[in-house]
């Protein structure tokens, strides 16, 4: 038995798409960068040390005093005589003066101007202690310094950016199609039938 049969056969529409991806491109020029350095200014000011020895005390102890020291010291020591001699001298006189009032001024001015001195003398030492004088000045350190800041010169640069917009393309690759059969298929009329 041939039954009527309809057959359908449909094709599926297809789409492409075509896609172009986005470009990025990023440059960064580097910054531009001096940086200068003034130099420090040091200044270092020495007074020196003084050391001063005076040994002249102790070189007149041993009797080796300078020629002009000994000059000096001997005129000093011939004028105090002297005025020894004038005050002795004067007084001397005016015991003579005087002789009425009694005493032998002339027994003991004669026995006075004959004797030698008496010189007293104890431990003694050669140079004395403390003859030699020392004076010192310790050194004296000035230190100045004098710094500066760095000089600093930055440049920067913007990066360079570079886009390119992706692209998308739709299209329909296969139509869509539908394709209808007819198979045993019988018109009945009144009076007749026919295939279809």
């Amino acid at each position: 038995m041939q039954l009527p049969q309809i057959r359908l056969q449909s094709t599926m529409a297809k789409i492409a798409i075509e896609t172009v991806p986005a470009k990025l491109k990023i440059q960064q020029p580097p910054a531009e960068l001096e940086i200068e350095q003034p130099p420090a200014r040091l200044t270092i000011r020495t007074t020196p040390a003084k050391l001063t020895i005076d040994q002249t005390k102790a070189w007149e102890d041993m009797n080796l005093e300078h020629i002009f020291r000994r000059i000096e010291k001997f005129a000093e020591q011939g004028y105090s005589d002297w005025l020894d001699g004038l005050a002795r001298v004067s007084r001397q006189g005016d015991e003579l003066m005087r002789i009425e009032d009694g005493g032998n001024p002339i027994a003991e001015q004669a026995k006075e101007n004959s004797e030698s001195p008496m010189y007293e003398f104890n431990i003694g030492w050669v140079p004395s202690p403390f003859s030699v004088r020392i004076s010192y000045t310790p050194a004296d350190v000035d230190i100045r310094f004098e710094t500066h800041k760095p000089i600093i010169r930055a440049r920067t640069h913007s990066p360079i950016i570079r886009y390119t917009p992706g692209e998308v393309a739709i299209r329909l690759a296969q139509r869509p199609s539908l394709d209808i059969d007819f198979a045993h298929l019988r018109f009945v009329g009144v009076h007749f039938d026919m295939l279809i």
